[in-house]
């Protein structure tokens, strides 16, 4: 699979474990926590960040390998390339969506004992690198864009607020050391 070496897919192997055990393919998902929680009250119902309850080794080998697997399949890159220029999200954002997919398709060639091929847009089977020019000519994010999106908040910085060490508001007390010369009391 691209993206996955030797190393990386025994981690996954590893800790995965049989594919077969779950039943179904968002079975793995949500064994992994690479799925968005959801807050529910009543018909009211809200997906926030992951839910991170799964295995936090498998999350991490699984981002890994969907860094280097956006740069080969050309199906990934173009998943990435929309996340990142269509929905604007951030870096790490798109990548856990390809982990995700990659996580979802990894299962189901070991489920069916098939070995994972590379396709391109129209759906042919290519080779290595075949899809590294499609993905270099189609699926490269700007330069630009991939600056502004460097940030998940861009409204926070770090000389906002008040600083007791720079004592920029005169009531707050210092947490640092004093300036004062120190008296000691005669004994």
């Amino acid at each position: 699979m691209p993206g996955i070496g030797p190393i990386l897919g025994a981690q996954i192997l590893g800790r995965l474990g049989d594919p077969n055990r779950f039943t179904s393919l968002a079975g793995v998902r949500a064994f992994s926590g690479l799925v968005p929680r959801l807050d529910s009250s009543g018909v009211n119902g809200h997906h926030s960040g992951l839910t991170k309850a799964g295995d936090a080794c498998l999350r991490e080998a699984l981002f890994m390998a969907a860094e280097h697997a956006r740069r080969a399949d050309p199906s990934l890159a173009a998943k990435y390339h929309r996340l990142m220029v269509t929905e604007g999200k951030h870096h790490n954002s798109a990548l856990c969506h390809i982990a995700t997919t990659l996580l979802t398709r990894i299962a189901a060639c070991w489920r069916r004992g098939e070995h994972y091929t590379l396709h391109d847009p129209d759906g042919r089977p290519i080779d290595a690198p075949q899809a590294r020019t499609i993905i270099a000519e189609r699926y490269t994010i700007p330069a630009d864009l991939r600056a502004a999106r460097r940030t998940t908040y861009p409204h926070h910085s770090k000389s906002s607020g008040t600083g007791r060490r720079r004592k920029e508001s005169q009531r707050a007390p210092s947490t640092g050391p004093s300036t004062a010369h120190a008296t000691t009391p005669p004994a």
